[in-house]
């Protein structure tokens, strides 16, 4: 019987020395299997979520509205950003500008005569006074122009009348009006006048030899008097008592005078 006894003790302590054993194996498995489990974790990827139905449909694009289909306005500059860059400030000296001479009297007289030229002071300063006195005008009569020029300037009398009017009636350009005056006044026919007119410097022309008119004694009685031999300042028939004359004399006077 102890013999018997001895063997299950044996037996026994054998048994439990296999469930220690066998438990500390489990706890070395227990803690290997954490461990995996955790690693097991942080190796798998995140499944994606399920997309939703609403999410699988394409979405529909917005209608866009009138304010939306309006082009965006510029934004309007600032005034700052519209001014220009201010330029830098130059030193002294070179912001003075450079001071002009100052002119002498007969330099300041030469530009005024300069300013104040007429076309005919051009023409005498170009031409010689032999192609000023032997002017000539092609197909024109010059002593007949010359006799229409005086008999005009003879009805204004001391008055005279601007070139420019007279060449208008003339029908003649400024540059042969020009060369006209210059001429009539070397022949002593005219003399010019210069004068400011409308802000432009001309010549006024007055007539200084009046022209030889026999107008003035075409009707008198003494041309064709029959007792012409006769007549004399003492004698019987005078000047002085003469009736003809006399009556050409108050028939002239009655006559209307030309206007100016």
């Amino acid at each position: 019987m102890a013999k018997k006894k001895n063997a299950l003790i044996e037996e026994a302590a054998k048994i439990k020395a296999e469930i220690d054993d066998l438990k500390k194996k489990t706890k070395i498995l227990d803690t290997k299997s954490t461990k995996t489990k955790k690693t097991k974790k942080a190796e798998k990827p995140t499944k994606a979520k399920k997309t939703t139905k609403k999410a699988e449909k394409p979405t529909k694009p917005k209608k866009t509205t009138k304010k939306a289909e309006k082009p965006t306005k510029p934004k309007k500059t600032t005034k700052k950003a519209e001014e220009k860059p201010k330029p830098k400030k130059t030193t002294k000296k070179a912001e003075k500008p450079p001071k002009p001479k100052k002119l002498t009297k007969k330099e300041l007289a030469e530009i005024k005569r300069e300013e104040e030229k007429t076309l005919e002071e051009e023409l005498e300063e170009q031409l010689t006074d032999n192609e000023i006195e032997n002017f000539q005008i092609e197909k024109v009569d010059m002593e007949r122009l010359t006799a229409r020029v005086c008999d005009i300037l003879a009805e204004k009398e001391s008055d005279g009348m601007f070139q420019g009017d007279l060449w208008k009636k003339l029908k003649l350009t400024s540059q042969v009006g020009s060369r006209l005056a210059l001429k009539l006044e070397r022949m002593g026919t005219i003399y010019r006048e210069k004068l400011l007119e409308k802000g432009r410097w001309t010549y006024k022309l007055i007539l200084k030899k009046t022209p030889i008119s026999t107008q003035s004694i075409e009707n008198a009685p003494c041309l064709v008097c029959p007792v012409e031999q006769k007549c004399s300042i003492d004698g019987e028939i005078s000047p002085r008592t003469c009736q003809l004359i006399e009556d050409w004399v108050i028939a002239e006077m009655k006559k209307p005078t030309k206007a100016k």
